[in-house]
């Protein structure tokens, strides 16, 4: 097969889809996830340090009531159906559910006063600070993967500095800063050789020659970065091989239970050099039957993110390596007639580990039947301030430039969270 371009799209904001890229063959380059990011040149860049951050995305705005700030005093159609159970960590209690993390309090913290949250079921102000129409006149916010991958590049590894298994956009830094996004092909391409990679690699770049000449929009500057990189990935195999559960101890695989073996995927890649590794959870979003889905839901979080904190615990990544845990927004706090919760974003909540922060906290308190937050309301923004911090970016003072020529802060509430770092 081959495909030069097909009808226009506007799929993303400079016009082009992903499939409007040339593709050769069903098992060509093509197939290598090209629109993703595989490893960005840093040309500014701030430190080749190897931190990294998970981000894990609770999809559709987990209930912060029946999690981390229950209450229990609260009238019944307020504090719902969960009782809270101490940790290790005198006045940090949890829900019921999670007995797990209870054991571990003093290795997370959760911030119990989020404000100023989107009543929208999108990631894009988690991770970006920004509601999705902010700056779209040049392309929008870039996620903070893409802001870190063009800031810091790739580690030395040459693993992609920005994977992400829910989307992601770089926003006004162009498509170079589009994450990678693994798919079930890519530890099939161990299996082509280097020669053969080299080959395409050449075929593309002259059946490109003429397009390149009159292209304004980046799209082919970006797939020639794509088909360099894309064949450092595989003939390395270090991400494929991260990719590869086969490869890691069954004990280990077996802790992180079926639900939330991506973040022992997310583990993996952090170890591999990967700089940010962003992943989604669904089934938050409670409108009805709130408690009897959450039952569940937080016996698997429990499971997966408490493997994860001994995880890196064990293997010395808890003070390079942040974690945050959130969602879109928080819920209402009076139960409605379907014994479910509504959204809420003038609440929420988020769960903070590693990073060489300061854990075993709780920051900030709720009204008494946590509609609103009663001290110390935290922006959102602070919390993603707080993630660039910890990679060693320094919110105050960075600055990236638009396509305009403008030069735009990464965020307006620039300051981490003070109580943390």
């Amino acid at each position: 097969m081959l495909r030069i371009f097909k009808k226009p799209s506007t799929g993303y904001c400079d016009g082009l889809n992903r499939r409007d890229f040339l593709q050769i063959g069903g098992g060509g380059l093509g197939a290598l996830s090209l629109p993703s990011l595989l490893r960005a040149d840093s040309s500014g860049g701030t430190s080749s340090s190897d931190k990294a951050v998970i981000h894990l995305h609770l999809a559709g705005g987990p209930s912060h009531q029946d999690m981390f700030d229950l209450k229990p005093n609260a009238p019944i159609e307020f504090r719902g159906d969960f009782n809270p159970i101490q940790t290790n960590v005198p006045g940090l209690d949890i829900c019921e559910h999670m007995p797990r993390l209870a054991t571990m309090a003093d290795r997370f913290a959760v911030i119990r006063s989020l404000v100023e949250m989107q009543n929208s079921h999108s990631h894009f102000h988690t991770s970006t600070g920004y509601n999705n129409r902010s700056l779209i006149n040049v392309g929008g916010r870039p996620y903070f993967g893409s802001v870190i991958a063009r800031l810091q590049g790739a580690t030395d590894t040459g693993a992609p500095p920005y994977i992400s298994y829910m989307g992601g956009e770089p926003g006004y830094l162009g498509p170079v800063y589009r994450p990678y996004k693994p798919s079930g092909t890519d530890l099939k391409l161990r299996s082509i050789s280097e020669e053969r990679l080299t080959d395409r690699r050449k075929l593309l770049g002259s059946l490109d020659q003429i397009r390149r000449d009159i292209d304004s929009s980046g799209q082919l500057e970006a797939l020639d970065a794509y088909t360099q990189q894309a064949a450092d990935l595989v003939t390395s195999g270090t991400v494929a091989d991260a990719l590869d559960l086969k490869l890691e101890d069954p004990d280990i695989v077996s802790r992180y239970g079926r639900k939330f073996s991506n973040l022992l995927l997310a583990r993996r890649l952090v170890e591999a050099g990967t700089r940010v590794v962003t992943i989604q959870s669904g089934g938050w979003d409670t409108h009805s039957n709130n408690f009897k889905a959450l039952k569940d839901r937080l016996a698997e979080l429990d499971m997966g993110v408490s493997a994860l904190l001994t995880d890196l615990h064990e293997r010395g990544l808890d003070q390079d390596v942040t974690l945050v845990v959130w969602g879109e927004f928080g819920r209402t706090p009076r139960v409605n007639s379907r014994a479910g919760r509504d959204h809420w974003p003038r609440l929420a909540m988020a769960f903070l580990a590693g990073g060489g922060m300061r854990l075993g906290q709780a920051v900030g308190t709720s009204s008494n039947n946590a509609e609103y937050a009663k001290d110390r309301p935290v922006h959102f923004q602070e919390v993603i301030a707080t993630l660039y911090h910890n990679m060693g970016i320094d919110c105050e003072t960075t600055q990236l430039v638009d396509p305009n020529g403008r030069p735009q802060y990464l965020l307006d509430h620039r300051q981490p969270i003070a109580e943390l770092v």
